[in-house]
């Protein structure tokens, strides 16, 4: 129990109801789903949701039943009320981070941009935010602020409406033509509800090779997973398909994007790239179109290469090999014995020439 987090859970209740009524088809909020992921992230110690009751009173009942304290804002016109709630919520956020020091990470649940500065104030504090909001109704400010970012819509246990079927009055056919066959209703494309995994790959490929390359410890599956969120705190490995972080690795070794090898902890392997293979294929292949292009004596330039490249493999791409742009590849090749890379003031231009032997 030393080790695990301790959470305070916030819910700024209005944003969430009236978030899940208004883009789930008008479906009552749940809150078991929240309770669920924050129990795989700690041990919850404070939980208190803010709203004026007297608009929930059913929700009143589940929440309670779900052991959080309910704060009562009493009636007010307008805005005033909700502000009331916001400025509450954030006095108490503040005031929970100074006076209990073992909570470790704040559970801030609304969509509303208006709490960008309390989570900025407690990352100041040295808390870990979680940010929880319905996808539809959350403002693009407020993911970013977070350490991480939990969409509501996403979580396990939430039951998302399907699209409503856009009708139109079928055309009447010709007689000279047969009638067309019925539309058939079909779900939106897996493409559409999950991300292209070969974009992660190459995104977790760079982080691999940005974390190798500022530090000399090994990168754990851990870190790796922290530095993702770091990048963008609504990742999570779910929506490309995958239950946990340890099986997207296991695919990704799988695909030669990684390797992977035992780690300090069970469960948490350490994360590398291959240093051989795919590195050493591409730099040949660099080699190889410098000479076809280079004439006798003469030299290619950096820009143009890659389309050259490419033309001979299709599927070239730097950044799958860990590096975040043509030209460092270029320079690692050069590193490498492969070409002979400089710059050139007269063409404004790197140069590339075959590595003599």
């Amino acid at each position: 129990m030393d080790h695990e987090d301790r959470i305070a859970l916030f819910l700024d209740y209005e944003n969430l109801a009236l978030g899940v009524r208004d883009h789930h088809g008008g479906r009552p909020f749940d809150f078991r789903p929240i309770a669920d992921a924050l129990a795989e992230r700690g041990r919850v110690v404070v939980r208190r949701a803010y709203a004026d009751w007297s608009y929930f009173d059913e929700d009143r009942r589940m929440l309670t039943r779900s052991h959080v304290e309910l704060i009562e804002i009493p009636q007010r016109m307008g805005a005033s009320r909700k502000n009331a709630a916001d400025i509450k919520m954030a006095v108490d956020a503040v005031e929970l981070a100074f006076e209990r020091g073992y909570i470790s990470t704040f559970v801030i649940c609304t969509g509303d941009s208006d709490f960008t500065p309390l989570v900025h104030k407690l990352r100041e504090l040295n808390k870990r935010v979680i940010g929880v909001g319905v996808e539809k109704s959350t403002s693009a400010l407020l993911p970013p602020a977070c350490d991480e970012f939990l969409y509501y819509d996403r979580l396990e246990g939430v039951d998302v409406p399907p699209p409503a079927a856009r009708r139109s009055r079928p055309a009447r056919p010709s007689p000279a033509e047969p009638a067309p066959e019925p539309a058939v209703e079909t779900a939106p494309a897996e493409e559409e509800s999950s991300r292209d995994v070969d974009t992660l790959a190459v995104q977790l490929v760079q982080t691999v090779a940005g974390m190798q390359g500022s530090s000399s410890g090994d990168v754990t599956a851990s870190a790796l997973k922290r530095a993702l969120l770091r990048k963008d705190p609504t990742f999570s490995e779910s929506d490309y398909g995958f239950r946990t972080f340890g099986e997207l690795l296991r695919h990704l070794a799988a695909h030669n994007v990684v390797e992977l090898a035992a780690g300090p902890a069970k469960g948490d392997p350490e994360v590398s790239l291959p240093e051989q293979g795919d590195r050493e294929v591409a730099f040949g292949l660099l080699r190889s179109v410098v000479v076809d292009l280079a004439a006798d004596g003469g030299a290619v330039a950096l820009s143009g290469l890659k389309d050259q490249l490419r033309r001979a493999r299709p599927d070239f791409s730097e950044k799958k090999l860990g590096y975040r742009s043509f030209l460092q590849f270029c320079k690692a090749a050069a590193t490498g014995g492969a070409v002979e890379l400089r710059w050139s003031p007269d063409d404004g231009d790197y140069l590339l020439t075959p590595q003599t032997p």
